[in-house]
């Protein structure tokens, strides 16, 4: 994904703002997108302890992760974890553990779907790898498009024509197409019956 699609507010406490830790931050919000493809906003607060004459400065990192259907907090504070004296390796953990809630997030929102409905599941009719979008036959006739971002798992390039997806709607603009804001491969070990 070369441009993020969420908005991104990083905020310093108690540490100098840093273009290079800015730039950690901005490279690991970007992968959350190949989690969750309907990430709305992210906020990340870096802070250093107040009181500067502790001899291990440990790092705390926050995120708020803003997703329809709710919000992810994060927090890597109060552990005694002395390698968050290194502010790039806090930043890593607490990044980690946004990926860990994200994917559980996704889960239980998926588990909750299909106690309601059967998502929607179709054939790619297109994959346009350059340009980082596709198509789904619906199995309604309908076709739908589709995102990398929306893919899974980082999945958009092992996408092949004819492959079959399970997906979610997303809103659409008056007028447009459909679009898909999930879209999960199926494989011998998920199946959803015949498309």
């Amino acid at each position: 994904m070369a441009n993020q699609e969420f908005p991104l507010q990083i905020a310093f406490r108690n540490i100098d703002p840093s273009a290079a830790i800015e730039a950690r931050v901005r490279t690991a919000a970007r992968k959350l997108a190949r989690f969750h493809g309907r990430i709305t906003s992210v906020r990340v607060v870096i802070a250093a302890p107040e009181n500067r004459h502790h001899r291990e400065r440990l790092y705390d990192v926050r995120i708020s992760l803003a997703v329809p259907g709710g919000t992810i907090w994060i927090n890597r504070g109060g552990q005694l974890n002395l390698a968050h004296a290194d502010v790039y390796v806090a930043i890593r953990d607490a990044f980690n553990a946004a990926v860990r809630r994200l994917e559980d997030f996704v889960r239980r929102h998926e588990s909750k779907m299909k106690h309601h409905e059967a998502a929607p599941h179709g054939v790619v009719s297109l994959v346009n790898r350059e340009e980082g979008y596709g198509f789904i036959a619906g199995a309604a006739g309908d076709e739908v498009y589709f995102h990398r971002t929306s893919v899974v798992n980082d999945a958009f390039n092992r996408l092949r024509k004819g492959a079959k997806v399970r997906y979610t709607l997303g809103t659409k603009a008056r007028g447009s197409s459909p679009q898909a804001s999930t879209v999960h491969r199926v494989g011998k070990h998920n199946p959803v019956g015949p498309v």
